[in-house]
């Protein structure tokens, strides 16, 4: 019986394929070892041998299987927003199924439930808490107009004379891509200028409503409404008082009457409202010729954390108007209108627009409609220029944003994916090659 024991016990060690193992093994085999012991006391030492290269074996083991991470401070690489030609319609911020899936759910939890209080926007007032935020993203606007004035006259910026492309840098990029007019003929070839500021800034212009519950704007009206900055409007429906562009102030909702008729409150009961009533500040652009740029590079970089703060203040505080005070844009083209409902100018140029007779075809704005950023390529060092076959390797870049950069801001965070900064661009054509 003892003799099976340590035939099984054998067996089972003959399986290890190590050769710490292997060498173990063979001296539990030697008959010197315990020569001078009986066999029940050999049977119980070689146990106690196979007990501890069991349990050492194990711990190596369990040693071996831990994962290896590897940490990386930069965010992984992201695409850049989808390009739509002219053929293509604007998708949906969300799409139909998904709406009407959330209205189902939202009628079905409301069920039995006093009814919400309406927003007051949509009863003609003005939502108080959100005036100061409208009047510190109209002083960035404007902040950032007369700052990026400042750093064109320093920094180079290259823009194409045939298309709205540009590049920020001392030499224009080598990349075929300009789709301008006779662009065949120079086979995308670019050729660059002096930029101007809407080359940067993209100029997004909207109707101003005088009231904004009021009648749409017709087809015969569209030349008598003045057009001004789709979020200077935007500003002005969220409070912000401007003499030249004079807008309806409610102080009572107005009353329904009908599904869109209404009649506006009697408000001959409230006390006169205080004109002299102290209000923030208002910016004003620097004209042209009074711009004075910095004169060192200390001035320069702190130009560019000024305006690139006021890039961000203005982009994040019109996000949150328009989550209060509606904005709607065409499927089909750029044009933007501040106000619940589009207008009725038939003044689409779009692909097919005849068969909508110029009409616009409404749908929900995101933020990017309304403040198009412009992308440009990122240039990782300005002192070596781009290489048109290492295209793949180089990231992009707001214009405003990548302006800043070269001139010496730090890059915010979420921009990085797309500017790739863990991409390694290789030295020339020959070692990209051997990237798999």
């Amino acid at each position: 019986m003892i003799t099976c024991c340590l035939h099984s016990q054998f067996s089972t060690t003959s399986f290890l394929h190590s050769k710490r193992r292997t060498e173990l093994k063979f001296d539990l085999l030697k008959s010197n070892t315990w020569q001078d012991l009986s066999s029940h006391d050999s049977l119980k030492n070689i146990c106690d041998r196979l007990g501890q290269l069991n349990c050492r074996m194990s711990w190596q083991h369990s040693t071996r299987v831990q994962a290896l991470v590897i940490k990386c401070d930069q965010p992984q690489n992201a695409d850049l927003p989808r390009y739509y030609s002219r053929r293509e319609k604007k998708p949906f911020p969300i799409p139909i199924v998904e709406l009407r899936r959330a209205a189902r759910e939202r009628v079905k939890n409301r069920k039995n439930l006093p009814r919400m209080p309406i927003p007051p926007p949509k009863i003609g007032l003005v939502v108080v808490r959100l005036i100061p935020l409208a009047y510190r993203v109209l002083n960035a606007r404007i902040t950032l107009i007369n700052n990026l004035k400042k750093l064109l006259k320093v920094m180079p910026v290259n823009a194409c004379k045939w298309c709205n492309e540009i590049h920020v840098g001392p030499v224009g990029h080598p990349f075929k891509s300009c789709t301008g007019p006779n662009s065949s003929m120079r086979k995308g070839v670019h050729e660059w200028g002096e930029p101007v500021l809407e080359d940067i800034l993209v100029p997004v212009e909207a109707y101003h409503m005088y009231d904004r519950l009021g009648k749409r704007i017709t087809h015969e009206e569209r030349f008598s409404v003045p057009r001004i900055p789709a979020v200077v409007e935007l500003c002005i429906q969220a409070g912000v008082d401007l003499p030249e562009y004079p807008t309806k102030r409610r102080r009572k909702p107005i009353v329904r009457i009908g599904k869109k008729e209404f009649v506006d409150a009697d408000e001959s009961d409230l006390p006169d409202p205080d004109l002299e009533a102290p209000k923030p500040e208002i910016l004003a652009e620097i004209p042209d010729s009074e711009i004075v740029p910095p004169s060192s590079k200390e001035d320069i970089a702190l130009l560019a954390e000024e305006t690139l703060q006021a890039w961000e203040e203005m982009r994040i505080g019109a996000k949150r108007l328009m989550k209060m005070y509606p904005v709607r844009t065409c499927g089909y083209c750029p044009e933007v209108h501040v106000g619940p409902t589009g207008h009725k100018a038939q003044n689409c140029g779009a692909h097919k627009h005849q068969q909508r007779n110029g009409q616009h075809g409404w749908q929900t704005a995101i933020l990017d409609d309304l403040i198009p950023p412009k992308y440009v390529w990122h240039v990782p060092d300005v002192n070596h220029p781009m290489v048109r076959e290492l295209r793949n390797f180089y990231g992009q870049a707001p214009a405003v944003v990548e302006l800043c950069i070269q001139a010496g801001a730090t890059v915010p965070e979420q921009y990085k994916p797309t500017m790739r900064f863990d991409v390694g661009v290789p030295t020339d054509v020959r070692e990209a090659e051997m990237v798999v």
